[in-house]
This record gives C-alpha cells, sequence and structure tokens, in this order.
C-alpha cells in the first residue's frame, strides 16, 4: 500500500493529511504522453470554426492540409487561452464551445436562445460539462448533433497530420522520448505497491486505434492486474466528463475518495479530483506559470515537472 506522509517539500502546494491511496486515475496527454502536441492544433481548428463558421465542406482535406501548415505559426489569444483552461475536458466539449462562439459570433446563423448559448459558453470555460438543464430549441440541438462529432474528427484529422502519426512512428522506435520523464517508474511504483492505476481521458478510446494504440506503444500495458488496469474515455458522439468516469470508478470498487490519488495536467481533472477529496498532483513544466495559478487556486496538493524528483517518492511512501 502506499501512503501519504507530509514533509516540508517546495513540490507541496496544499497541505494534506495522511492517509491510505488504493487508487490512482491518471490523465495520458502531457501527464504522461507526449505523442499528441494538441493545443496548437486545437486552437487553430476552434478559431477556424468561430471566424468562418461550418461551411459546407468544411472538414474536406483540403483544409486539413491548409491548418496542418497553419497550426502554430501566429498567436490567437482567446483560443489559445481557452486550450490552456479547458485542458482535461472531453474534446467533444471543446469542440461545442467553438460551434457556439461562432453562432455568438453569427458566423453559424441558427435559430436559438441566445441568452442560454451565452450562458453555456462562460459555463464551459468555466469547466463545466454537463448542461442539459438549460433548455435548447430543436434546431440548435440538432446542428450540434451533426457537427460537434463530426468537427471532433476533424480535428483528429488535423492532429495526426500536424504531428500524432509520425510521433508514433518515432515513438515506436524510441519510446522512452516521448514519455514525461520519469513516468513509467512512477506507475510501476504505484501498481508494485498495490495501487491499481487508470487512465482517464477525454479522447476517444478503442482498443488497438487513436490513444490506446499510443498508450500501448509508449510500453504501458492495460488490462486486469497490468501496468494500467483499464483506460477510459469518450466516444465520438457521448462525451463522458473526467469527474463522472472517476466518480463511477469510485461507485463500482467502493472506494473512498480520499483513498485516491489523480495526476494530471488539465484542471479538469484535477478539480474533480480536490472534490473528491484525492490526493492531487499536478504535472506542469517549468514554463506553465498561468496554468500553474490555476491549479494553486484549486487546491492541488502537488506540483511536479516531472516523475524523478525523490521527494515524490517520499510523500508517496509504501508501507
Amino acid at each position: 500500500m502506499i501512503q501519504t506522509i507530509y514533509m516540508n517539500s517546495p513540490l507541496v502546494i496544499t497541505p494534506f493529511k495522511k492517509r491510505l491511496i488504493t487508487y490512482a486515475f491518471h490523465d495520458i496527454d502531457g501527464t504522461h504522453s507526449l505523442i499528441r502536441d494538441w493545443p496548437s492544433v486545437m486552437s487553430i481548428v476552434l478559431n477556424d470554426v468561430i471566424e468562418n463558421g461550418l461551411e459546407q465542406g468544411y472538414d474536406s482535406d483540403e483544409n486539413v492540409k491548409r491548418l496542418v501548415i497553419n497550426a502554430g505559426t501566429k498567436p490567437l489569444p482567446e483560443t489559445d487561452r481557452f486550450c490552456v483552461e479547458s485542458a482535461g475536458l472531453s474534446a467533444l466539449t471543446q469542440m461545442e464551445w467553438a460551434i457556439r462562439r461562432a453562432v455568438e459570433e453569427k458566423t453559424i446563423i441558427i435559430k436559438c436562445d441566445m441568452a442560454v448559448n451565452s450562458e453555456k459558453i462562460k459555463l464551459i470555460w468555466e469547466g463545466k460539462e454537463e448542461l442539459d438543464y438549460l433548455a435548447e430549441t430543436e434546431e440548435m440541438i440538432k446542428m450540434l448533433e451533426s457537427n460537434t462529432p463530426r468537427l471532433f474528427k476533424y480535428y483528429e484529422r488535423v492532429l495526426n497530420g500536424y504531428c500524432r502519426d509520425k510521433n508514433l512512428v518515432l515513438a515506436r522506435k524510441d519510446p522512452e522520448s516521448f514519455r514525461i520523464k520519469g513516468s513509467f517508474k512512477f506507475l510501476k511504483y504505484l501498481k508494485d505497491n498495490g495501487v491499481k492505476n487508470y487512465f482517464v481521458t477525454g479522447a476517444v478510446v478503442q482498443k488497438g486505434m487513436g490513444m490506446f494504440e499510443e498508450v500501448e506503444t509508449l510500453g504501458y500495458k492495460i488490462g486486469p492486474d497490468k501496468l494500467i488496469e483499464d483506460i477510459i474515455g469518450s466516444t465520438w458522439t457521448d462525451k463522458i466528463p473526467k469527474n463522472v468516469i472517476m466518480n463511477s470508478l469510485l461507485e463500482r470498487y467502493g472506494v473512498k475518495g480520499e483513498n485516491t490519488l489523480v495526476v494530471g495536467d488539465g484542471r479538469s481533472e484535477i478539480k474533480a479530483g480536490v472534490d473528491m477529496n484525492s490526493f492531487t498532483i499536478s504535472r506542469l513544466s517549468e514554463n506553465m506559470h498561468y496554468q500553474k495559478q490555476l491549479h494553486i487556486k484549486m487546491g492541488t496538493n502537488m506540483i511536479v515537472e516531472d516523475f524523478e524528483k525523490e521527494d515524490i517518492y517520499k510523500i508517496l511512501s509504501s508501507e
């Protein structure tokens, strides 16, 4: 078993009480894997929707190539910031936000309640994903149901062309270069001491494809009693927020939040962990100053740049 032991360390942000850790929920992108360099890709896709709407054929091969070429070449203030603050949300929610912003900017014309649309834009920015309690027009519902998954697939094609496909090839040859430093050691340390690791993602999970393929390429074996017990995410059409996934796991296995560890780089999973009274570790690079402030305000217990620091293993001590 793993127990948390409080110590005076620069890694500790929010004090915590001693507790046993039996389950750990981990984000993947930016937390353990570097295969998907997604923020600049998502930013340009979302910005393009806001500026141009969803014209006929918006997800053409020609537009995929255009965005692959232009991703990351210039600042996009609104969508760059949104990608930072929405990290960890379901990709379907991030796509929905851009479509709603296009409606707000009138680059998409649809019969809707503009006040409700603006409220949902604000709530998504705040990290909320379950918004069905605010009623929509039938036209708006059908438009979102049609275009949100389509836009999600379009974004994935741009991501594949920009970095994912070539990085996956390189990762097969040298998986260590695409892992966050110390990641494998950290996950194995948890497993060897009786902690069950789960990967939780906002991406689509299909066995042998996409995120599942990336995780296995990096050497993280998935299955009962393996390094990672399971990887759980969304589908192309149904978003499953991380807080819902993690709370479902708590209920399924009869685990208390205080006996879980949540590790991630996004606001979504860390906020969910804090709300569950979990022990939380934010994996943020040295230059992520804005993200660090967000995580400090949420009350994360620790901020680490990687998983090699000895203090991590002193604080998460094996019994």
